[in-house]
């Protein structure tokens, strides 16, 4: 069993090892806090969808932004598009269950909106059609993925895609990457204010 222990350790080692050497990923999260950044401070939204447990990572880095990562600050609107079970269940039943994020993205989006589209494999049907009714609105999107970043690959406007095809790896390096983001666009934000204290 130790040894078990000890890949499993070494291999999140290595998958973010390979996140860190990767100098255009590394940049692409810059600009993806910069986008953020702009949109949140035009008054727009930063939206975020997944399933299962990028559903869970979807609502955490929401509640990052709408809440409080490291600073006590005035609050950014930042949605996981799930956390209304009426919602979710009323859609999936009287139309289908690929259709519970793209609906609310078209009832809440707006031009200059952020899009998170969290999937591993970049496959999930639901998430795709949300990406599809975004771009149509003017959204900026964010595909987080891991493996080949799948069918999500050529519709993202920006692509997190974690070096692994095995999905815990890929959820952890969509976390880090996702505290980062979160942390830069405080920082960016309301650090100069905070420091200012």
């Amino acid at each position: 069993m130790k040894d078990l222990i000890q890949k499993v350790i070494n291999d999140s080692i290595s998958v973010k090892q390979s996140i860190l050497q990767d100098e255009q990923l590394l940049a692409t999260v810059e600009r993806i806090v910069d986008i953020c950044t702009e949109s949140l401070r035009a008054r727009g939204k930063i939206l975020f969808a997944g399933n299962g447990g990028s559903a869970a990572d979807a609502q955490h880095l929401a509640a990052e932004l709408s809440g409080r990562f490291y600073i006590d600050r005035e609050p950014l609107f930042a949605e996981a598009l799930h956390v209304n079970t009426s919602y979710v269940t009323a859609v999936a039943n009287d139309y289908a269950y690929d259709e519970i994020y793209a609906r609310l993205v078209r009832a809440m989006g707006q031009p200059g909106d952020v899009l998170f589209a969290i999937s591993t494999s970049g496959n999930s049907s639901n998430i795709i059609k949300a990406v599809e009714a975004a771009r149509k609105i003017g959204f900026t999107v964010v595909a987080m993925t891991g493996a080949d970043g799948g069918k999500l690959l050529p519709l993202a406007d920006h692509l997190i895609n974690i070096p692994s095809k095995t999905t815990p790896r890929i959820q952890e390096g969509h976390m880090l990457l996702g505290h980062l983001i979160c942390e830069l666009i405080e920082e960016k934000m309301f650090g100069e204010a905070a420091s200012a204290v």
